[in-house]
Order: structure tokens, then C-alpha cells, then sequence
């Protein structure tokens, strides 16, 4: 079925995103996943053409489009060739996010113009060694002391770790308060007492720096506060569909792109003398798919349509996260199977894409607490 939710503009902003992607980072991928980590220069180039910054105000040189249309097309072309190990949507889709909404005009004009050229990495620490989808379970702390926060505790699994030079660090400001106790705090790079450890080794988005962070009585000027004092928490329930839907975007692309290059696998591929496409066991299992990712796909973009309006409720970015991401991980596991044993080569991208989807069911909150938020609401 023929997508309907693009125009002109965006179509544009796709052509210019795909060669950027053809010329920037196809060529370089695979070099970045041996070395787990891009270059700082590509988010410099990325800036300069507005890929990073057309959310933001034109007064900081952004672009001043609040379309979330833009934001899909980024992921869809990164996802197209497979370039899991940019971490694009974390600083374009999350935090321009809280940023656009909370920062005071102090801070629009600290952050907001190295944010659209890239010369500012960010990145949003949540999860901690024991505490993954139970936000209400964070244990790092800050405390006033006069005009400073001062911050200890653990991060990790957190993308853009290693490159951040700004991070939404989440904190629990009142212990008393129970979920009116936490505050989003700014932590900039260089800060005394702010450490990164390792830069995780995944089974997939091997490009993509992902890193355990240390805060050792850090101490970051209060007006580094990101929205109110106490109202963190609500902060994060008001922008998670946000991120869900981000997630969602990726799965439906991914089945997508699976789904295309299995097709093309499986009409070259002779077994029995005919290609192995001609077989129905194939023609079904890629029928079936092919159905299930064009469904997920109207989903989405009615979930961005809605986004867009301000009306995506927390339930529906649920459903569509849950859904999706499953579908992705049926969908690489099928795919590669069609494909036989070069499936299992990492020389081929079914296999890549394969390790990549593993994590779309547990970041942005697991297939299981998606289905509790959707039945909660179903008052069950």
C-alpha cells in the first residue's frame, strides 16, 4: 500500500538524508562496528546539512520544524542500510525532546546552537546496574548544596555514552516524595567527578558506543535543571511515547528492509534446481510477512500522524512498541532462515540485522511492561 503521510518537503529532506547516508556512512560502517564507536566528525557533517537540528528553533540554526515526519524519514534511511551505530535518533528524537519543552532561555542559549551543529553530543541516562524499566526504582541521588547539585551514583547501557558531551542525567532529588521525587539534571562532559567505564560489548549495534557512567559527588550548578524540580518523573511519562514511537519507526523499517533483501536472496538462490523462492513454503512465509510489516506500517504512521497532533497516548505507543519490535524479531528470524546457512554469515546483512533487532524488545521499555501499561488501561 501506497504511504500517504509524506510530502514535497519531506521527500526532499529523504533525498538528502540518503546521500548522506550513501556517501557518509555506508562505505564506513562495518569499520565503525570493529571499532564500536563512530567518529565525532560525522555527527559535524550531519550537522552542517540540518540533519540533526531541524527541530530546533531557527534563531540557534535550526530548521524550526516541529514534525515528527522529519524524524522518521532520518531513521527510516538509517535503518534502510543498516546503519544501527548512529545514534542520531537518541539526540533528535529524545532529547531535542525534553529540550524543546523545558530548557530556560538561559539554556536555549547555552546548549541549543552546538546541539544543531553537533559540536554537542547527547545522550539520556535512566537505566542503572538495578533498575531497568522500574523508573520509580532509581537509586542515584543529588542533594542541594546552595547553588549546586551535587550527584552520586551508576548509569549503564547508556548509547552515546562514550561521545556525550551532554547528558540528562534522571536522579532522585526527594526520597520522601515517591514519584514526585525526581529531577532531570544536565551533566556536561568534563564535569569533576563524572567518569565513563567500559564501552559495552553487545552482540549487536556494534557501532553504536554504549557505556556505564559514574557520578562521584558531581557537582552541576542548579540551573543545569532540566524542567521543574520534583517533576521528572512526569517528565519522562509525557515524552516516552515519544521514544516508543522512535522505536516502532525502526522495527517497521527494518522488517522492511529484511524483507527486501530476502526477496532478493531467495529469487538468485537455486535449491533443486529452481530457485528457492519458487517454493511455497517460502512464497507463504514471506506472504505472511510481507502482510504483517504493511499493517505495522499503518500503525506507525497513524501513531506519527497522531504524534504530531499532541493526542499519542502512552497506551497506543505501547501497543505500537510491543507490536512492532516483535514483529521485527520474527521477521529477522524467519528471514535468516530463508536465507540458510549464509544467513548465519556476518558477511551477510540478514545476519547483522538479525543481532541488531534483538535489543528493539527490551530498550524503551520490554514487551512485557508495554503489555502491563495496555492492560492497565484495559482496567484488568
Amino acid at each position: 500500500m501506497k504511504r500517504h503521510i509524506f510530502e514535497a518537503d519531506h521527500e526532499a529532506f529523504r533525498d538528502t538524508m540518503r546521500t548522506f547516508c550513501e556517501k557518509e556512512i555506508a562505505p564506513n560502517h562495518e569499520q565503525w562496528e570493529k571499532d564500536s564507536i563512530v567518529p565525532r566528525e560525522l555527527w559535524l557533517k550531519a550537522g552542517e546539512l540540518g540533519l540533526l537540528g531541524f527541530m530546533m528553533p531557527e534563531e540557534f540554526g535550526g530548521g524550526g520544524i516541529s514534525d515528527f515526519r522529519f524524524n522518521a524519514v532520518v531513521q527510516e534511511e538509517l535503518t534502510r542500510i543498516g546503519a544501527s551505530g548512529v545514534g542520531f535518533a537518541l539526540h533528535t528524537d529524545l532529547v531535542s525532546g525534553y529540550l524543546l519543552s523545558y530548557a530556560t532561555e538561559e539554556q536555549k542559549q547555552r546548549w541549543f546552537s552546538k546541539f544543531c551543529t553537533g559540536e554537542m553530543i547527547t545522550a539520556i541516562a535512566m537505566t542503572e546496574p538495578g533498575t531497568g524499566s522500574d523508573l520509580q526504582g532509581i537509586q542515584t541521588t543529588a542533594k542541594r548544596d546552595g547553588d549546586h547539585w551535587v550527584i552520586n551514583g551508576a548509569k549503564t547501557f547508556i548509547s552515546n555514552g562514550i561521545l556525550a558531551d551532554f547528558v540528562i542525567v534522571v536522579c532522585k532529588t526527594d526520597p520522601e516524595a515517591g514519584a514526585l521525587g525526581f529531577t532531570l539534571i544536565a551533566v556536561e562532559r568534563g564535569a569533576e567527578g563524572f567518569e565513563r567505564g567500559r564501552n559495552l560489548d553487545k552482540i549487536g549495534l556494534k557501532a553504536q558506543d554504549t557505556a556505564e557512567l559514574f557520578f562521584d559527588n558531581v557537582r552541576v550548578p542548579v540551573t543545569n535543571t532540566i524542567g521543574e524540580e520534583g517533576n521528572g518523573f512526569l517528565h519522562l511519562l509525557e515524552k516516552l511515547p515519544q521514544e516508543r514511537l522512535t522505536i516502532s519507526v525502526v522495527a517497521a523499517a527494518a522488517c522492511r528492509s529484511m524483507i527486501d533483501m530476502t526477496l532478493d536472496y531467495v529469487k538468485e538462490r537455486k535449491a533443486f534446481g529452481k530457485p528457492i523462492g519458487a517454493f511455497q513454503n517460502s512464497r507463504f512465509t514471506l506472504a505472511e510477512l510481507e502482510t504483517e510489516q504493511q499493517i505495522a506500517q499503518v500503525f506507525v504512521d497513524r501513531s506519527i500522524t497522531e504524534l504530531n497532533a499532541g493526542t499519542l497516548t502512552v497506551e497506543d505507543a505501547a501497543m505500537g512498541k510491543w507490536w512492532t519490535t516483535e514483529l521485527q524479531k520474527k521477521t529477522a528470524d524467519q528471514c535468516l532462515q530463508l536465507h540458510g546457512g549464509y544467513g548465519y554469515m556476518t558477511e551477510y546483512p540478514i545476519s547483522r540485522a538479525y543481532l541488531d533487532t534483538r535489543i528493539q524488545t527490551i530498550y524503551g521499555g520490554t514487551t512485557e511492561i508495554m503489555k502491563e501499561i495496555v492492560g492497565r488501561s484495559l482496567g484488568v
